[in-house]
């Protein structure tokens, strides 16, 4: 097994092909700025995608928040992330929160967000970077950029579109407001909402479900979903008799094959 990778402010296991990565500082609600989240994130991310002993990603929060987005105070004072010129500032972002979307984009494993409480700008925004979204019934959702005189910076407006269409995501952009969990779900932004108590059980036992899946068929399958947002149906489906030529030739394939006859023969 891969060794995990050493993060600063939060925290990683790995368990049945599960990996479980926890934004770990609840001091500030898991602010994305302002911490080493932003980097963890990252770094986590690209070990996934190296490590063949991974085939799915949870992404969840300590404390009472999922996220808070970014340090208002920074903001407040012009400081941290938030300094500079307009050049200076637009760069530190580019460096900065922007590596997130980008690195969240090419995992290739399904990712899932164990949304535990408030996730607020950024922090909505990263919820909405994974594949699948559960809620606790605390949890709330912002995109609450314009309300501090801002635009979504880190990707919202990109993501969010595509989960729920334009005209839901532009007012939910516009008015600031805040959704809880249950119209959360009702709008699509969530796949379920449990109790508190009950969210990560039943996000592990979702991701213990896919992972039982054979492992180089369930990456494909990810990369064809998320290609088939951007392709043509003919180069898609040229794309897939590729994939499938290789899945054939799989021995994770035939195990999987044999399995099933041998199911069916005891029916």
């Amino acid at each position: 097994m891969n060794t995990l990778p050493q993060l600063t402010d939060a925290l990683l296991s790995l368990e049945e092909r599960v990996a479980v990565l926890t934004l770990n500082r609840h001091d500030v609600r898991n602010a994305l700025t302002g911490t080493r989240l932003v980097d963890d994130i990252v770094t986590t991310a690209e070990w996934v995608n190296r490590c063949p002993d991974v085939s799915v990603l949870v992404i969840t929060g300590a404390g009472s928040a999922f996220s808070a987005g970014a340090n208002i105070r920074d903001m407040a004072e012009r400081g941290g992330d938030f300094a500079g010129t307009p050049a200076e500032c637009a760069e530190r972002y580019r460096r900065g929160i922007q590596r997130m979307p980008l690195a969240m984009e090419a995992v290739d494993v399904p990712v899932i967000a164990a949304v535990n409480g408030p996730a607020i700008g950024a922090g909505f925004d990263l919820a909405n970077m994974a594949d699948i979204r559960l809620a606790a019934e605390s949890a709330r959702f912002g995109e609450t950029f314009l309300n501090l005189g801002i635009i979504p910076g880190d990707g919202g407006a990109w993501f969010m579109q595509r989960l729920i269409g334009y005209q839901q995501a532009f007012e939910l952009t516009l008015t600031g407001r805040l959704v809880e969990a249950e119209e959360a779900k009702a709008l699509g932004l969530v796949l379920d909402v449990v109790p508190d108590d009950d969210l990560m059980t039943s996000t592990l036992t979702l991701a213990r479900r896919m992972a039982a899946q054979p492992p180089k068929a369930t990456r494909l399958t990810k990369r064809l979903m998320k290609m088939a947002q951007r392709m043509a149906l003919k180069d898609f489906l040229e794309l897939c008799a590729c994939f499938q030529g290789m899945s054939h030739n799989e021995p994770e394939h035939l195990e999987a094959v044999q399995n099933m006859l041998a199911s069916m023969g005891k029916g």
